[in-house]
């Protein structure tokens, strides 16, 4: 830190103070020095005119030195205060304002020079503070900023987000060197971490980029490894990413989609597809599941998980969720059996989510029991979370709740255990491998037992013949569904068209 300007403008005014009083002095001692001379004075006042000339020079040389001492001092407390001003509260790294500074600083003429910089988001903090509360959340941070700190000695880290951070090292020219210390950062985070008195095992998302080589601008670096550490999300987290100008192309079309998507919404230009749910026993329709469309004017059918995917990644999940549910209302009464809607996690997280949910249950006046929330888990559930309460919410209006593609991904058989369902589907793969692999039979059989014994529905999904119908219903599961079944298909003159 630079000494403050106010410091060293006192100190150049004593030094002129100095000299002002060292010449007085001086005119003393000649004074003295001319009636000891000429004899025009008292002898006891020539003496005391000597003795001040000599007294003022070391007066001021220890007012001089004690002084200095104080602004010292004062400058040490100021420029620890200004210090503390520029760092985060909790982990004592650089706060986003005084790091991006740091950054800018070090672009000359508008140019980065050699530097390496590491985006860096912990993975699941969430779910670590909705489990353990946010003591343990502040403690993985904490312990991440740590192991940052031992692992880069002269780096500048800064706290960009809550769970996010910033890297930069100066002078570093090599990526796959940048890479291999993001993996070191992410093995040493694997290692067990005391957090809240219980050993944790933790994880981050690294996005790199390199200046000059991916760029030379400091906007434009953060954001470029940002997107960088947005591709290690989506591909499962916990990895290192470097950037890659291809991606700048995916970030091109993923923005195409979603502003295609919201004037789609707006629109009125997407439409729902109703695939039926039969019971295992008569191979009656039980209910339909809603299966939201995409038909673009130019592109023609975008899958849907490429433009929900994009939803999830923005605000429009929210829009795109009460669309569907307001034209699944609306069609219900034509259908004449309950429907299920798919609902992600990131929808749920909406404390107001439930109250939207009755509201439009109202405004089309829909029974609560006409409606099933299927829950697409790509996210896991925690017992206290807002997603558990928001489903306790639903579930009290009398909506039923299903869990979609049980037995992959963070669905298991602790959420039997922990909360509170109506419906389990059964995921695909464990069901066209029923008849040639036992643990998959193994898992079936048993999940359905467990289900007879909780009154709960199981629902078999992606039958694609009779023969698996058949096992399956052998198994004890109450409904099928799959293409042998009935194919999606929309609502048309009233009807619904389907193979049932």
């Amino acid at each position: 830190m630079r000494i403050r300007p106010a410091f060293a403008n006192v100190n150049d005014a004593y030094h002129r103070l100095r000299l002002a009083v060292g010449l007085v002095a001086g005119l003393l001692v000649v004074l003295s020095l001319v009636c000891l001379i000429t004899g025009t004075a008292p002898p006891y006042l020539i003496s005391t005119m000597a003795m001040l000339s000599a007294a003022i020079p070391l007066i001021m040389s220890v007012a001089h030195r004690l002084m200095r001492r104080r602004l010292s001092e004062a400058e040490s407390a100021m420029t620890a205060q200004i210090d503390m001003a520029h760092r985060d509260a909790l982990t004592g790294t650089f706060t986003r304002s005084y790091f991006l500074d740091e950054l800018n600083a070090r672009a000359h003429h508008g140019s980065l020079g050699a530097l390496g910089y590491l985006q860096i988001d912990m993975d699941n903090l969430k779910v670590l503070n909705d489990s353990a509360g946010h003591g343990a959340g502040d403690a993985a941070l904490k312990a991440l900023v740590r192991d940052m700190q031992m692992l880069m000695p002269g780096a500048i880290i800064g706290r960009l987000g809550g769970d996010e951070f910033g890297v930069l090292i100066p002078g570093h020219d090599n990526k796959p060197a940048l890479c291999r210390l993001g993996e070191r950062l992410l093995r040493q985070l694997g290692q067990p971490h005391n957090i809240g008195g219980r050993m944790t095992r933790l994880s981050a998302t690294i996005g790199v980029a390199l200046a000059p080589l991916d760029s030379d601008d400091p906007t434009e670096l953060i954001a470029i490894a940002d997107l960088a550490l947005y591709k290690g999300k989506q591909t499962g987290r916990g990895c290192v990413v470097p950037f890659d100008p291809d991606m700048l192309g995916d970030e091109r079309h993923r923005r195409f989609v979603e502003r295609e998507l919201r004037a789609a919404i707006l629109l009125d230009e997407l439409e729902l597809h109703y695939q039926p749910v039969l019971d295992s026993q008569t191979r009656q329709v039980r209910s339909y599941e809603a299966l939201v469309r995409w038909r673009h004017k130019v592109r023609g059918t975008i899958a849907p998980n490429q433009f929900i995917e994009v939803a999830e990644q923005s605000n429009l999940i929210d829009r795109l969720g009460e669309w569907v549910l307001r034209r699944a209302c609306t069609d219900q009464r034509r259908l004449g059996r309950p429907i299920a809607i798919n609902v992600s996690p990131k929808q749920l997280r909406r404390r107001e989510f439930a109250e939207a949910f009755a509201d439009i249950l109202m405004e089309t006046g829909t029974l609560a029991a006409n409606i099933i929330v299927e829950i697409t888990e790509n996210a896991p559930l925690t017992a206290g979370s807002v997603e558990m309460e928001t489903l306790a919410e639903l579930r009290a209006m009398g909506v039923r709740i299903a869990i979609d593609d049980f037995g992959a991904g963070h669905a298991s058989l602790h959420y039997l255990r922990d909360f509170s369902f109506d419906i389990i589907k059964i995921d695909r793969a464990y069901v066209a491998e029923f008849s040639t692999n036992p643990v998959s039979a193994m898992i079936v059989s048993a999940v359905c037992d467990i289900a007879r014994s909780l009154s709960l529905q199981v629902v078999a999904e992606g039958i694609e013949t009779e023969a698996q119908a058949q096992a399956l219903t052998a198994a004890g599961c109450t409904c099928l569904q799959g293409f042998h079944l009935g194919r999606p298909q929309p609502l048309v003159r009233d009807k619904m068209i389907c193979a049932a």
